[in-house]
């Protein structure tokens, strides 16, 4: 048998495509990724702190328009404090002379009078109107939560190319166990095959019934080989079913052209990594801070009008109703230095923050570099693995002539058997591995269109 011929059974069992493409992106994968997108559940969690965000831009915006709120109380008092009014001792004197001289009773005795100073049935309901005048922390407090949504957007986006990488790499696991269930059950059939052999020999006394025997416990390790590759296959589809938050047990759909062989690290242009826009946002957000801290330099000016009523024993009358307008004026002059020491924090944050940049940025570089040089590595592997295939081919094919013509132990027809299921094996385990890499990276060039 023909090299080429070997070569094209080879890929028509294991259903892979070798193409020279940058992209490697296929339908069925991209409508996969774009359903995590939809419904994973740990993107659904950044999807609501992105929300969460937004609302708290709006708060922000909300602190600058007036805030209006009804007011009310009422008291109840007796006893503490009086003040002492001598009514009588002041004007009982001047009226018993009045009443002497007009000879009438029109002047009554006053008597002494002690007035509480807690007000008791009293009430006060009314609408207070406020607004903010001169306010910096209020203004850097929206500047903030408007750099909060960045901020979370880049958070998104880090965890969507997390997310695409691992659905990926799921996918190239999953159609790896699948080859896997393929080539032990192929391994099977050839098992099968040395039965039939083998009976025949024994049957016509050509041998023994050692290779019988032999061939029937090889039978039984290919039947648990079986089990085990289909139960990965099952473990393979569970998680990722569970990346696009499906049933664990939902049919995924297999497609050979996602597969791409080639030996060329795709190329891209550079673009900056949300990661790095991440720290980005976190500093301008950190200085928004600093600046925050530092306006208690500006005093703060506000306004307020109340409009209510006012009185004892629930009185409502034109006597009772009243409005109340004023400014209030805050400055902060002393605290200590509490408010110098929570700026020279802020500043200490921004510090961190480039720190972590540059270091980001650095490991970044070296994630690129050794998602490139393990990349080649896989590329490797499978061109020899591939060559590897073609020779245990070649050899069982011979091996297995020279083993029905009665010239060769079964031992070693087995010995060729395993030697071509390994084979078939590592190839499709140095394809996934090259995919993968491919995966790593798109992650590091953050090449994906999300």
């Amino acid at each position: 048998m023909s090299t080429n011929i070997i070569k094209h059974l080879l890929f028509i069992m294991l259903g892979l495509t070798i193409s020279y493409t940058g992209s490697g992106q296929d339908k069925v994968l991209d409508n996969y990724i774009q359903e995590a997108f939809s419904h994973n559940q740990g993107l659904q969690q950044q999807g609501f702190q992105l929300e969460k965000s937004l609302y708290a831009l709006k708060e922000a915006k909300s602190m600058f328009y007036p805030q209006i709120g009804l007011q009310g109380s009422y008291t109840k008092a007796d006893g503490g404090r009086t003040i002492d009014l001598p009514l009588g001792d002041l004007l009982n004197g001047a009226y018993s002379t009045l009443n002497q001289l007009t000879n009438s009773e029109r002047f009554p005795q006053l008597k002494n009078q002690t007035v509480l100073l807690n007000p008791d049935n009293f009430y006060d309901a009314h609408i207070r109107t406020s607004m903010p005048l001169v306010n910096t922390e209020i203004w850097y407090a929206q500047k903030i939560r408007k750099e909060s949504i960045s901020l979370q957007q880049a958070t998104v986006n880090v965890y969507k190319r997390s997310l695409v990488k691992e659905i990926k790499t799921a996918y190239y696991q999953y159609y790896q166990a699948c080859k896997a269930v393929d080539i032990y059950n192929t391994n099977l059939l050839q098992v099968q095959e040395n039965i039939r052999v083998n009976t025949s020999f024994v049957t016509n006394g050509v041998t023994n019934t050692t290779a019988l025997t032999r061939a029937r416990a090889e039978q039984q390790k290919v039947t648990a080989a079986i089990t085990d590759a289909g139960n990965k296959q099952k473990n393979a589809q569970a998680y990722f079913n569970f990346l696009l938050n499906r049933p664990l047990s939902t049919p995924v759909i297999m497609d050979s052209t996602a597969f791409v062989a080639t030996e060329v690290v795709p190329g891209n242009a550079p673009v900056v990594r949300e990661e790095l826009l991440q720290l980005t946002q976190q500093e301008k957000v950190a200085s928004l801070v600093y600046k925050q801290s530092k306006s208690y330099l500006v005093p703060k000016l506000s306004t307020y009008l109340d409009l209510g009523s006012q009185a004892f024993n629930w009185k409502v009358n034109s006597q009772s109703r009243y409005y109340m307008w004023g400014v209030n004026l805050q400055w902060d002059l002393f605290s200590a230095g509490q408010r110098k020491h929570k700026a020279a924090q802020a500043a200490a944050d921004i510090k961190v923050i480039q720190a972590a940049y540059n270091e980001t940025n650095n490991s970044l570089q070296l994630e690129q570099q050794v998602a490139e040089n393990n990349f080649h590595t896989a590329v490797a592997n499978y061109k020899s693995a591939e060559q590897q295939l073609q020779l245990s081919e070649k050899y069982y094919t011979d091996q297995s002539k020279v083993y029905k013509a009665g010239q060769l132990l079964y031992i070693e027809l087995l010995d060729a058997q395993n030697q071509l299921t390994s084979a078939r094996l590592q190839l499709s385990v140095a394809l996934a591995a090259v995919q993968t890499a491919l995966a790593d990276i798109e992650r590091t060039q953050a090449s994906y269109k999300l």
